[in-house]
Parts: C-alpha cells; sequence; structure tokens
C-alpha cells in the first residue's frame, strides 16, 4: 500500500475545502498539483493504478 508523507504544510489549503477529486467529499488537503484530494483517496488511487510486480 502506498504511504504519502503530506505533513507539509504545502498539503493543506487554509482557503477552505474543496471537493475531493476522487469522492467528492469535502477536503482542506492538496495533492503535490494543487488538487483538492483526501490523503486515504490519493493512497488508494496509487495502489488501484501503479504496475504490480506480479502485472509486469
Amino acid at each position: 500500500m502506498a504511504l504519502l508523507d503530506w505533513r507539509s504544510p504545502e498539503h493543506f489549503d487554509h482557503s477552505g475545502d474543496k471537493p475531493c477529486v476522487i469522492c467528492t467529499k469535502p477536503t482542506p488537503l492538496r495533492s503535490d498539483r494543487g488538487k483538492p484530494v483526501h490523503k486515504v483517496c490519493a493512497e488508494e488511487w496509487i495502489d488501484r493504478h501503479s504496475v504490480q510486480e506480479d502485472d509486469a
């Protein structure tokens, strides 16, 4: 499972919640690209879209 380190203040947007691009529930968190997304949603997305050794 992917574990993202979002302790950096750049991952928190003080201007307010926006809908998560994955689950659409409100979140103040932002991805590295500035998209609103929950950390757990991003981790699950990475797991679903990563090529595993068995898949290669």
